[in-house]
């Protein structure tokens, strides 16, 4: 054989075995995926505890239909009080390699969900519909795109206030006769979202515990959170746009920011100062 021709052929030799180990490490790149959860929280003057215990946790590539094959993220058994989880304080779900690609639907797995009140010795054990057997439906939307050698973040965020459904009156502990589990959960890709943060004080800097922050989107409530002692607040996994935010407590006047930009991967902080409402006395005073 010529040297013409052997070179050619150890060339042609050699990009093949290139092409191979090339297309072998592109369908063995892994990414990184990290899964959060946290709570949309609600007044809890009453409420001390809400558990759920989660024991397993599956994820589905896009485009494939619910027949197929999902992907087992953790089968650790993982038990949670959602009221933990709020003022933007996330627990770890899951923190793992996963094959690359876009995926579009999680699984979550509940086994057993409770309420305990406060001042009371009951625990209310709630009905888990279909959660332990099926799994609780998540969709992602947009889509979760895992990348070679990325970390992709997901944030699943449990709305307290819609998936635990007072039965009675909830004005005292002793009218309260039960509740329904129905789970909402929202998925956000911390990627494509923003977060709002701040605090709220009153007019002698002193922070306010317990005041509403209310993100509004075309005039419906979007989100909510509640300032922890020390007057701090944050809302998590806010789609990017514009908004109208609203802080509001009882004995203060109502404040609105409109036009409140919300960043995707970004940080928004609003501080706010809330000023007290005029008593009846007050105004006798004065004149």
């Amino acid at each position: 054989m010529g040297n013409s021709k052997l070179i050619a052929l150890i060339i042609i030799v050699a990009t093949s075995l290139f092409a191979c180990n090339n297309d072998d490490n592109t369908n063995g790149t892994k990414g990184k995926l990290s899964i959060q959860l946290t709570d949309a929280p609600f007044p809890t003057d009453i409420v001390e505890k809400a558990n759920v215990t989660i024991n397993k946790i599956e994820i589905r590539k896009s485009g494939e239909t619910e027949g197929d094959k999902f992907t087992i993220l953790s089968e650790e058994e993982k038990t949670f009080n959602l009221l933990d989880l709020t003022n933007g304080i996330t627990a770890s779900l899951v923190d793992l390699e996963i094959e690359t690609g876009s995926y579009d639907l999680i699984r979550l797995y509940v086994t057993t969900a409770s309420i305990k009140i406060k001042n009371i010795e009951q625990e209310f054990e709630l009905k888990i519909p279909s959660g332990s057997q099926t799994g609780i439906k998540i969709f992602i939307d947009p889509s979760l795109e895992v990348k070679g050698g990325l970390t992709s973040e997901l944030l699943l965020d449990f709305v307290v206030s819609k998936s635990f459904i007072l039965q009675g009156n909830t004005n005292s502990p002793a009218g309260i006769k039960g509740f329904s589990f129905k789970p909402v959960i929202k998925a956000s890709n911390l990627s494509t979202t923003g977060r709002l943060t701040g605090n709220v004080y009153d007019a002698e800097d002193a922070a306010i515990e317990g005041a509403q922050v209310s993100i509004i989107a075309a005039d419906t409530v979007y989100t909510t959170s509640f300032t922890d002692e020390n007057g701090e607040y944050a809302l998590l996994g806010v789609d990017a746009g514009t908004y109208k935010v609203t802080y509001e407590k009882a004995g203060f006047e109502l404040v609105t920011e409109e036009e409140v930009e919300i960043a995707a991967a970004n940080a928004t902080e609003k501080n706010i100062q809330l000023t007290a409402v005029a008593t009846t006395e007050e105004t006798t005073t004065e004149e």
